[in-house]
């Protein structure tokens, strides 16, 4: 640190709490921390493959890649979802490739061992071969699955709350938007960032930056965008103002944004964010549902999936109010890259290590907190010496 830090405060383990104090900037860039991450928070954490919407029919499958697991959620015969890890028990090979289909059956490209849709061993050619083999015990290897309010979740380790306990706190707020109804508005968007994939979340829940670096949420939002954080879920909103924006986007989608009837007063131009642990967050608005989650791919990069949902609508104006919240937000994703790169970027300077934070930044407190009691040596100011995570 330098010597102006160090006159505010040394926030090392055994001094003073540490509170009030940032990450260390090492664990955005660590690649034995990234390997703690992803075995204690995103191993037992949830994950949003997709809603239920998008599959429909027996033999319909999604898939989910992340932390060097393949998870496919598919339909049975029966109807029932289920949830496996996309892998064959003979020799390890992926099975499905692609992030959708439709199949009878699951067979493996390798050596067409067949799994059925409830993840039973069917077929083996020649089985009588394989000595050591029990089909019975050789099945698709399950992976939980929850269904919460109509999108599907996973989890490659159980512990922990449910979706739905996470989100109890909120489940009023967001009935009237009406979930499990919703259905796909286009595609999954992947897009790739060279960012620790906790400054994609840390920014995400960041209130003090709007004013700043958001021109068009401020002329929208005003002063009325606040967040607060709850133990498992972070939320942020904004009401839309009545002065019009002098950005034409922005100015069209208040004027064309048309009444919603399922919808309380209070939410007619209400937009507002939930994150919850540890990185799927759903942005909702009066004309559309999106979902987005960052998932690691390395220590200092990172993909963000989202796609957006909606309610049946076919008027004019809400087409358009829907193809505007996508322009406003295009530009607020761009803002946003430019920011978590420039963080990501100081972090390398060795002048930087923990930044003090603000009573305003509850969402990041919070987070904080939460990591270092999971890793604990992320109360260490300065990265330890190779090895750590083995001693």
């Amino acid at each position: 640190m330098t010597s102006t830090t160090q006159s505010q405060s040394n926030p090392t383990v055994g001094q003073v709490s540490l509170d009030g104090w940032s990450l260390p900037a090492w664990t955005y860039s660590d690649p034995e921390f990234a390997s703690l991450e992803a075995d204690r928070i995103f191993r037992p954490g949830w994950q949003v493959v997709c809603h239920e919407s998008d599959i429909p029919n027996p033999g319909d499958w999604h898939s989910l890649d992340y932390i060097g697991e393949s998870v496919i959620v598919v339909r049975g015969t029966d109807h029932q979802l289920r949830a496996f890890t996309n892998v064959c028990r003979h020799r390890g090979s992926r099975i499905v490739d692609g992030s959708s289909g439709c199949a009878k059956k699951l067979v493996c490209p390798y050596h067409a061992w067949t799994y059925e849709l409830d993840g039973r061993l069917s077929g083996v050619p020649d089985s009588a071969s394989y000595p050591t083999l029990d089909k019975a015990k050789a099945g698709l290897a399950p992976v939980t699955l929850e269904t919460w309010q109509g999108f599907i979740f996973v989890r490659l380790e159980d512990g922990g709350p449910s979706v739905a306990e996470m989100m109890a706190p909120y489940e009023a707020m967001i009935a009237p938007f009406r979930f499990p109804e919703l259905r796909a508005l286009g595609r999954v968007t992947l897009r790739p960032r060279e960012v620790n994939w906790k400054n994609v979340g840390d920014n995400y829940s960041d209130g003090l930056h709007i004013p700043i670096a958001h021109p068009g949420l401020t002329r929208l939002f005003g002063k009325s965008y606040g967040i607060e954080a709850e133990p498992h879920v972070d939320r942020m909103w904004g009401d839309l103002q009545d002065s019009e924006s002098v950005n034409w986007s922005e100015r069209a989608y208040q004027r064309l944004l048309p009444p919603v009837p399922h919808l309380p007063e209070d939410k007619q131009r209400h937009w507002f964010y939930f994150k919850l642990w540890p990185s799927v967050a759903f942005d909702i608005y009066p004309d559309q549902v999106d979902f987005m989650q960052w998932l690691p791919t390395g220590p200092t990069s990172c993909i963000i999936r989202e796609i957006s949902y909606v309610l049946p609508d076919e008027r004019r104006e809400m087409n358009a109010a829907r193809y505007l919240n996508w322009r406003i937000n295009r530009q607020v994703n761009a803002e946003d890259t430019a920011l978590i790169t420039r963080v990501q970027e100081g972090m390398a300077s060795r002048s930087f290590s923990m930044g003090p934070l603000s009573d305003k930044e509850v969402c990041l407190k919070h987070f904080c907190k939460r990591i270092r009691e999971i890793i604990p040596e992320a109360r260490n100011e300065q990265r330890p010496a190779p090895g750590w995570s083995h001693i």
